[in-house]
């Protein structure tokens, strides 16, 4: 095992001013500041807190984020092992259109060669989690096209102490999770380990893993401290990928016949920030970050369409006999460096905030496919050996010039990629450069206190995989470009001192090259091409409303709302669609897959003085369609036609007893028991049943 540490070098002040402080502190992990911060932004910007997410007991990152304007969080098998992020329109699909972030640093494995997301941290180890979207992201890359989401992990305590949880439920639900932290001889350490398992949204799935997260913050003199972070992250999953047809989906929507197929994971991950205060408008950092991921995955079928995979294998009926299996074995490797700079500059009737930096990132994959001879074969003939390797140099600078209550925030951000693909087996090897500069401007008006208008517009950029532009046969560069749009957005923010927040964002992505296949399940009119231009705008309103103290009984009461509104998400110019039987069908004017127009969100919460509350969730999402011609009746396979809209609904209890220094809580997920189609990519998947959970926090 490789041991990976996380070093993270941020600002110490002991000489500084509290508020240079933790302004310093904070910005080597965050992307918006702190949470008084967020009305600087000049742009739609959102952050689910701790009391979020604790009140509500949240189990998997799709629940968290469904609380979020703008964001499409479809479940896949019902723990968030493999969330799928769609933000604006934008395919959800193994979050490949979204820049997923933790402390700052690069989450995916392969941003660059492959986005797709087959890892996911558990939610309950992170503080706090913050959504950006606009011309902000530009910072941030290589993915410009939706928003970044960035999952802030909670930093060392002052003070010795923490928590233990335990919680049950059915579904044989278990999670153990400890955290415990404190100051020895000026350096602040933090342990976070968490164990979790339970069974799956479908029949013969099951998943246990762990998790540990260790993290520390030592003094350097008056203007620096080192913090080291060390994570280890190891899954076992009985866990298929394909989904179901329409005749099996209907016989038992929750059935799995692919009892042998599993996933095996293991992940060290690493990190790096250098923050030195220079002068309390200087402020210099360099941020290094590396990860192993290690993924194998048995598994018989790839889709509802192809079953099983071995074509010896005669059919269903032999399935747990005869039948083979294939080896989807993953192993990548990323580092990266970015040193950055902030200086803050006076100057006549205009103050400058500029930003700048670079970074030099590199990832490589290695992927091998070994077909075994029989259904829990785990060894095989290799029929791929593939090397493919991303880098990537990017530079960025943005200056926010402040003239009184208007700021001005123009920005460039330049991406040079070079890929390169080797395949053992015939010895082909080829490799091709990518260069893209990313322009962005946004304007803020302050009219008062609380109140930002804002508006801005910048260069969606997401690069092409390294298998998709790199011939597998011959190593000869593939003519297919990067995902290129121009992304605009224009809206109000009002937040009132503690009681009222209000944020409403008209959008539009318009894209002029955007790749969608016209099925996006394996082996299903999947071939990727330049699909021309699309084009989604809609509207986001978020509200909260916190009602403390009401009638002066010691009774509180809050609500939060969030719609996403998506009236338009076409395809546009003369396009036609690939799936076989519709060569040549024109669909200039359909609506994209996986593209609800509606997305709703309504919390409602209660507590009182002694600290008991009790809080209920309902999540809409509307009407979306599985494939390009937006069939409203369902293929034999499952993975063409409508996904109906559906609401689901959620609550939560947490009883504090003070002199057990612990907190009692009951959760209910899916409360009514919905069964609901979550997806169609590879067929039919369900969304999760009903989970009740019980558990308690011992402050230690």
């Amino acid at each position: 095992m490789q041991l990976v540490c996380i070093f993270v070098l941020t600002s110490a002040l002991a000489a500084q001013p509290p508020a240079v402080y933790t302004e310093v502190t904070v910005s080597a992990t965050r992307i918006t500041g702190t949470p008084e911060q967020l009305e600087r932004v000049p742009g739609s910007v959102e952050l689910l807190d701790q009391e979020t997410l604790t009140r509500a007991r949240v189990l998997t990152v799709e629940e968290a984020l469904r609380k979020v304007t703008g964001v499409h969080a479809r479940s896949e098998e019902g723990m968030g092992l493999r969330p799928n992020i769609g933000i604006r329109g934008l395919s959800p699909t193994r979050s490949s259109r979204v820049l997923l972030l933790e402390d700052g640093a690069p989450l995916s494995y392969a941003p660059y060669g492959d986005n797709a997301s087959y890892y996911h941290p558990p939610i309950d180890r992170f503080d706090n989690v913050e959504i950006l979207k606009g011309s902000g992201q530009i910072l941030h890359g290589p993915m410009t096209t939706g928003g970044v989401i960035n999952y802030v992990t909670p930093a060392p305590p002052q003070q010795r102490g923490g928590w233990l949880g335990l919680t049950g439920g059915n579904r044989g639900y278990l999670n153990g999770h400890l955290q415990y932290g404190g100051t020895w001889r000026k350096t602040g350490l933090l342990v976070d380990a968490l164990r979790k398992e339970g069974d799956l949204a479908r029949e013969n799935t099951a998943t246990g893993l762990n998790d540990v997260n260790v993290k520390s913050l030592s003094p350097i003199g008056g203007r620096q401290t080192l913090s080291l972070k060390a994570n280890y992250y190891t899954e076992e999953s009985n866990l298929t990928y394909s989904g179901l047809r329409e005749d099996e989906y209907a016989a038992n929507p929750r059935g799995n016949p692919f009892r042998n197929d599993f996933f095996y994971a293991e992940r060290f991950g690493a990190s790096a920030i250098h923050t030195l205060l220079i002068d309390p408008g200087t402020v210099a950092s360099a941020q290094f970050y590396s990860a192993r991921f290690v993924r194998d995955w048995w598994r018989q079928s790839s889709n509802s369409a192809q079953r099983p995979n071995d074509p010896r294998c005669g059919g269903m009926a032999n399935l747990h006999l005869t039948c083979g299996n294939e080896g989807r074995l993953r192993r990548y490797d990323t580092w990266g460096v970015a040193p950055k700079l902030r200086l803050t500059r006076p100057g006549p009737g205009v103050r400058h905030e500029i930003d700048l930096g670079f970074r030099y990132h590199a990832e490589d994959q290695n992927r091998v496919q070994e077909n075994g001879a029989f259904p829990t074969a785990r060894a095989g003939v290799r029929v791929e050996d593939n090397r493919r390797e991303a880098s990537a140099l990017s530079g960025y600078v943005q200056d926010r010039l402040h003239f009184g209550r208007l700021v001005v925030t123009p920005g460039l951000r330049i991406e040079r990629v070079r890929y390169r693909r080797a395949n053992w087996l015939n010895n082909a090897r080829g490799s091709t450069t990518l260069l893209q500069p990313i322009p962005g401007v946004s304007l803020a008006v302050h009219p008062k206190p609380g109140v930002t208008v804002f508006a801005g517009i910048h260069r969606g950029f997401a690069p092409p995989r390294v298998e998709d532009v790199i011939s597998n046969a011959t190593g000869a560069s593939i003519e297919l470009d990067a995902e290129l749009s121009w992304n605009a957005e224009a809206g109000i923010r009002w937040r009132a001192p503690g009681a009222v927040a209000f944020e409403a964002t008209w959008f539009r992505l318009d894209f002029s090259n955007q790749i969608i296949p016209a099925s996006v399940a394996g082996g299903l009119g999947a071939t990727l091409t330049n699909a021309g231009r699309t084009l989604s705008q809609g509207a986001e309103i978020s509200a909260r409303y916190d009602w403390r103290n009401a009638f002066g009984s010691g009774h509180s009461f809050y609500l939060r709302e969030a719609w996403t509104w998506l009236p338009t998400a076409r395809f546009e110019g003369r396009r036609f669609s690939t799936l076989p039987g519709f060569t040549q069908t024109p669909i200039t004017g359909n609506r994209l897959p996986y593209a609800p127009g509606h997305l709703a969100n309504l919390q409602m919460g209660y507590s009182h003085r002694r600290g008991i509350n009790a809080s209920a969730e309902g999540v809409y999402t509307g009407l979306q369609f599985g494939d390009d011609m937006n069939l409203r009746t369902t293929s034999p396979d499952g993975q063409r036609g409508p996904i109906p809209g559906n609401m689901l609904w959620n609550a939560a209890v947490n009883y504090p007893v003070e002199s057990w220094r612990a907190e009692f809580f009951v959760t209910a997920k899916n409360l009514f028991d919905r069964t609901v189609i979550a997806d169609r990519s590879r067929g039919l998947l369900p969304g999760i049943p009903r989970l009740i959970q019980a558990g308690v926090r011992f402050r230690l």
